[in-house]
């Protein structure tokens, strides 16, 4: 017999707790808003903090480490017998996991919202019932409701879930290191933890259908990361497609088609990165008539308000890439519209990263989308290996590229293929958003010697006054 409570009355009510979601609950706390957020798993923070972008960056960081030890001979240093403790090295990552989510449960106290563990289903368009277990269920009647649910890698029919057929997930909880794996997707999860996994000694081999690894970034800089990998002995076949897999007791079969021939692969592993599909499912939105696109994603305005008044619909469920700091944007604009305030959404300076080797970043328009879109641009490149520190760091791969406004230089859009990309975009995307141009940029003095140097350079090409490379 299932129990339930009599129904609490709430402002809002938040479901899921990924970097959407708290984001949101803790914004309309601040408003003044009585908040209730409920989370499915055991521990709040969702995909990102728990199986995706914090843990999978830490191994990452370690994983640099440990092959930088092997390549030191350069710059007169050896380094002999550096081992690995993989299982230290998941304890690590295990730790910072534990550290994040308890300080966002430390958050949610301390902004007085309440955190229900369970299911949500909605009863109507105000109601939604929570079973927190096989015995209980309690009932919310909320005045706004933002759904954050996020979503879930995509499980192919011919490769099913096991110890040797991974997701992202699996592939982050291993407990040794893969003498071999193949890694079928050559997006940005298959790229960061292909390499990875190169880093710790792995043979890899990457599986990608189109005609590039990261086809979302401009060739240019996935051509980058291509040598790379290429350099640390990673197989990259384009063009490919896996086909099926036969699972053994201490490994797998892949048969994958390249260019037209049949290949035959063996391996410890294989990590299946080929998308993420929306957690819209299970939840009753049939129930309530909420407007769905054919992939499943919930249709919003510009406020992130559903075809259902007061609800509200945040991050991967929603269209645009799957980002966690695109759904913790969401999520403040959701609580602010909630509570009356003219927020809406504006994604021009929303950067997009990966953090493969060297990292990629972009933010705003590419020089060909910006064409595309009417604007008459000029295109403006610096290149890391004409910068003092990133030849002191031996890190000279890569550039910064920015487009401009023909007219009056107005920054559009900007590149970035190098060490630290993913934290010196945030100075791009600032340009963007406060309607900078190259001369603003080309006027901030950049400290010496440093890496931010190479954007105050790419804007001084734009301007057709270079300093540290010819015109």
């Amino acid at each position: 017999m299932v129990v339930g409570d009599f129904a609490e009355e709430i402002d809002t009510l938040v479901i899921g707790s990924g970097p959407g979601g708290y984001v949101a609950a803790i914004r309309a706390a601040q408003l003044g808003q009585k908040v209730t957020i409920v989370e499915k798993d055991e521990s709040l923070g969702g995909v990102c903090l728990n199986v995706g972008c914090i843990p999978s960056k830490a191994l990452i960081s370690a994983s640099h480490k440990y092959e930088e030890l092997n390549s030191y001979d350069e710059l007169g240093i050896t380094v002999e017998n550096a081992k690995v403790d993989f299982k230290k090295v998941q304890d690590w990552k295990s730790s910072i996991v534990q550290k994040l989510t308890g300080g966002i449960e430390g958050l949610m106290k301390g902004n007085n919202i309440d955190v229900v563990k369970g299911e949500a289903y909605f009863s109507d368009k105000n109601t939604v019932r929570v079973t927190k277990d096989e015995y209980t269920t309690q009932t919310y009647n909320f005045k706004n409701c933002i759904i954050a649910t996020g979503s879930r890698p995509i499980e192919l029919p011919d490769f099913k879930w096991s110890d040797r057929i991974l997701s992202s997930t699996g592939a982050l909880a291993l407990e040794e290191i893969p003498k071999k794996i193949v890694v079928v997707g050559g997006g940005y999860i298959g790229i960061e933890l292909g390499t990875t996994f190169a880093n710790f000694g792995s043979e890899v081999i990457i599986l990608e259908g189109e005609k590039q690894i990261l086809s979302g970034f401009e060739k240019q800089m996935s051509s980058l990361v291509q040598r790379q990998l290429k350099n640390k002995g990673v197989e990259i076949y384009t063009e490919a497609k896996a086909n099926s897999v036969e699972e053994k007791e201490d490994g797998v079969v892949v048969t994958a088609e390249v260019k037209g021939e049949t290949e035959t692969i063996e391996a410890d592993y294989v990590l299946v990165t080929v998308g993420r599909r929306p957690n819209t499912d299970d939840l009753g939105l049939e129930q309530i008539g909420i407007e769905l696109t054919e992939r499943g994603l919930i249709k919003i305005d510009n406020q992130c308000k559903t075809s259902i008044d007061g609800v509200y619909a945040i991050g991967d469920i929603v269209a645009g890439p799957g980002l966690a700091h695109k759904a913790s944007y969401e999520g403040k604009v959701a609580a602010e519209a909630i509570s009356g305030e003219p927020a809406q959404v504006d994604y021009l300076a929303i950067p997009e990263v990966v953090f493969s080797e060297p990292e990629l970043a972009s933010v705003g328009y590419t020089e060909q989308e910006a064409k595309d879109a009417g604007f008459d641009v000029v295109g403006s490149r610096f290149p890391f290996a004409a910068n003092g520190r990133a030849l002191s760091l031996n890190a000279t791969d890569g550039f910064v590229k920015l487009v401009t406004r023909k007219e009056d230089g107005l920054v559009l859009g900007a590149q970035i293929a190098g060490p630290s990309a993913s934290d010196m975009i945030a100075e791009l995307g600032l340009a963007i958003e406060g309607g900078m141009t190259a001369e603003d940029i080309a006027l901030t003095i950049h400290a010496h010697p440093t890496l931010g140097e190479i954007v105050m350079e790419a804007a001084e090409v734009a301007l057709g006054t270079p300093i540290h490379i010819m015109k």
